[in-house]
């Protein structure tokens, strides 16, 4: 893949290629114009993750630190920071629940551009005050998505305000793209990259950067299966729009690439693979406790693909973007527990206590004596199916692993007065 060849104009009067939409010189004037606004986030190995892929080396492009909790500024900023004074004075709007939304009120609030997001009804109210901390004026607008789209799309035409789209447009695609200049420098072995594709602009312009490097590197694009839509896109070379999505991964549950991210991918990705929602949580899980970063969905999926077994890595040194930590901290860590269970770490039974509550003290000291933490403990609502003189109690346990587990119940179980009724453990992966 080259950046930038066209064909020989003098050859036959053949029409020329078409010059690329983005370019490695793009980028370039994108991270000047970024130098001092963003930060050089870190990247960081971890030969867990290594051994865990099989690859010799695996480093993590900690994007989650980035202002805003994001790359997104990356290309919001850029993009903004190009409109002339005109345009400036009649201010920007956006669509966004989440990211986007975030990376244009600080644009707004740096350049002295007023910004207006809409978001649509099912936006959290923490995500709606963190935008309005950046200063951006936020209109709820419709009840997805795709609404606040098209209401932004009338107002703009209405009012003559510049619509900031989260990635069909160079000057984001570039912005982005600033990712890929710095894993060029900060990881030299470097031979393949993981990114999470929503609608392109990420992977679009990391993969224009590191395709005109001087070394070899293979991009990976990276979707939730309930949003898969670049795949068969890249395959077809047309977009290829899904009916609707369903994933963990919100920050890139987007229904398709556009034209623009399309023409550009086509180009720079190499290969889209695909992750279930249980191994994205698997992956976020595994971020909090051996990276101590707190990612979102979106910003797991990268890993999960790299945990996988969609792809070899041995003999290789893959990096992975973690693009976001914009999560609500009580589906954080929900997402972590699932996680813990697909990594067979996590248990849940159903007990019959006879003498309730003085069996509890018992079932608390056995779990702790076979070296495992009790996450959770209730008494449950009786079922039909219960023993009517059986106190019914669910517990929650985190262990080293399945077998594990195994043995805790197992003890759980041989206390007098303690049966258990149900017990649900994960396999691991």
């Amino acid at each position: 893949m080259t950046d930038g060849d066209t064909a020989d104009t003098d050859s036959g009067g053949d029409e020329p290629d078409a010059s690329p939409i983005v370019t490695r010189a793009d980028v370039e004037d994108a991270r000047r114009r970024l130098d001092d606004v963003v930060h050089r986030t870190p990247l960081d190995t971890s030969r867990t993750f290594a051994e865990m892929s099989g690859a010799d080396s695996l480093g993590l492009k900690l994007e989650q630190l980035q202002r805003t909790g994001s790359f997104k500024i990356r290309g919001a900023y850029n993009a903004m920071a190009r409109l002339s004074p005109a345009e400036r004075e009649a201010g920007v709007i956006a669509a966004s629940a989440g990211n986007h939304a975030q990376g244009v009120a600080l644009a707004g609030d740096l350049l002295g551009i007023e910004a207006t997001i809409v978001v649509p009804e099912v936006t959290p109210a923490a995500k709606i005050a963190a935008t309005r901390g950046y200063g951006a004026t936020v209109l709820v607008e419709g009840d997805i998505y795709e609404r606040s789209y098209e209401h932004v799309v009338e107002r703009a035409e209405e009012t003559g305000e510049t619509f900031v789209h989260p990635f069909d447009d160079p000057a984001v695609i570039a912005g982005q793209g600033t990712v890929g200049l710095e894993l060029l420098e900060q990881y030299p072995a470097m031979d393949a990259v993981l990114v999470s594709i929503g609608g392109g602009g990420l992977i679009s312009g990391v993969g224009t950067a590191v395709a005109a490097a001087d070394r070899d590197v293979r991009v990976v694009g990276v979707q939730p299966e309930g949003a898969a839509h670049a795949g068969p896109s890249l395959e077809a070379g047309e977009v290829r729009a899904l009916d609707g999505v369903d994933t963990v991964a919100e920050g890139i549950a987007d229904t398709r690439l556009s034209e623009t991210t399309l023409a550009v991918a086509s180009e720079v990705v190499d290969e889209v693979v695909t992750v279930s929602d249980r191994e994205i949580a698997a992956a976020v899980a595994l971020l909090a406790e051996r990276e101590k970063a707190v990612a979102e969905g979106a910003g797991a999926a990268p890993l999960a693909a790299a945990l996988s077994d969609r792809l070899d890595l041995s003999d290789s040194n893959p990096a992975v973007v973690v693009s976001g930590g914009n999560a609500n901290l009580t589906d954080h860590a929900e997402l972590a527990r699932t996680g813990l269970f697909e990594l067979g770490r996590y248990a849940e039974a159903r007990l019959a206590l006879t003498g309730w509550p003085a069996r509890v003290g018992d079932v608390i000291e056995a779990v702790t004596a076979e070296g495992a933490e009790l996450d959770a403990l209730e008494r449950a609502r009786r079922a039909g199916t219960d023993h009517p003189n059986r106190t019914p109690v669910t517990i929650g346990i985190e262990g080293r692993d399945a077998d594990h587990l195994d043995t805790v119940l197992t003890a759980v179980a041989e206390i007098d007065g303690v049966s258990v009724v149900e017990r649900t453990v994960g396999d691991g992966i």
